[in-house]
């Protein structure tokens, strides 16, 4: 065995963000902000693979959130374009980190994430989890 392997002990960590967003109320602020409020929310990438639907652009802002909260800042410590929620062409969504929300998840020693998206009856829920770890003091 290698006298020079490193024997300090590895506490992973583990952070997890839940939200919840009502479709409608969604609806209603494309409808009555437009292109603003998608600028204001959502990245072009984004706004692309939304193709217009409420549903999908709830479920994106309940992931913003729920990564927020996954970090610990909620939303006042980091924009909303920061958190950039995208899918691979099998469709599986993953965060791409930007701006202050990657350096507060470097910070916190974020290894990887994982996002589960879902929508329905009226609602769109995303649960983050984020994997860290840090070297015991």
């Amino acid at each position: 065995m290698n006298e020079k392997l490193d024997r300090t002990p590895y506490l992973p960590t583990v952070a997890v963000g839940i939200d919840v967003v009502e479709t409608k109320r969604v609806f209603k602020l494309v409808e009555r902000w437009g292109e603003r409020f998608l600028n204001r929310f959502m990245t072009p990438l984004e706004q692309r693979q939304c193709g217009g639907k409420p549903e999908r652009m709830a479920v994106l802002i309940a992931a913003k959130e729920a990564t927020s909260k996954a970090l610990g800042t909620g939303l006042r410590g980091v924009g909303w374009k920061e958190m950039e929620i995208v899918h691979a062409t099998s469709g599986k969504p993953s965060i791409r980190l930007h701006g202050r929300a990657a350096t507060i998840a470097e910070g916190l020693g974020w290894a990887s994430t994982s996002v589960s998206l879902t929508h329905g009856a009226g609602v769109s829920v995303a649960v983050v989890v984020a994997i860290g770890g840090q070297v015991e003091s």
